[in-house]
């Protein structure tokens, strides 16, 4: 049983997406969701789901003591970021070589990077006059964005769409592809 932990920093929409896909395999458990922010919604959809949910701030990310034990006390074998908006420390990225996976609401290396999340990201395609975009899921490491690339999925950007309507597809993409991509690449490992 290969052990997941979720970091995420907001809503938590695509990791309960993610809950909901692995909720009756016999190969991966969610047993974790980290979040970095004490008031964000992840953490009621983990307590709904009945998934274990630690508050690390930035500052305690820090602390490679006490991200390591936790890490140990739930025996995570993986981590995956679903809307995680603080750079993954590389003592975590050195412990989980191959082993962390990112999703980006964009087709890297297009508008991606520090400060690139969310409405930004969508925001930018549609200033850029970009005719489509989707989502690139990606091993992390040290950097923003950076790591080698999985799976790319695009979707079409058509004249008048708005940011909005680039968001509801590019979240579309996400739900149906993160948690296969999520399995196919914990099968590797």
């Amino acid at each position: 049983m290969k052990k997941i932990a979720i970091f995420a920093s907001g809503s938590g929409s695509n990791a309960e997406n993610i809950a909901e896909y692995f909720k009756d395999s016999a190969n991966v458990s969610i047993s974790l969701i980290v979040c970095n922010k004490a008031d964000a919604f992840v953490l009621e959809r983990a307590k709904r789901l009945g998934i274990p949910s630690k508050v690390v701030t930035g500052a305690g990310m820090k602390d490679e003591k006490a991200v390591m034990a936790l890490m140990k006390e739930y025996g995570i074998d993986f981590i995956v970021l679903a809307g995680y908006l603080l750079l993954v420390p590389k003592y975590l990225v050195d412990a989980y070589p191959n082993a962390i996976v990112n999703i980006h609401p964009a087709l890297i290396p297009l508008h991606c990077g520090k400060g690139m999340y969310g409405d930004r990201v969508h925001e930018d395609v549609i200033a850029c006059g970009d005719k489509q975009s989707g989502i690139t899921i990606h091993y992390v490491n040290e950097f923003f964005d950076n790591g080698d690339i999985i799976f790319q999925a695009t979707c079409p950007v058509e004249p008048g769409d708005t940011a909005h309507d680039v968001a509801t597809k590019v979240h579309a993409l996400e739900y149906a592809h993160f948690p296969r991509v999520i399995a196919e690449t914990i099968s590797k490992l």
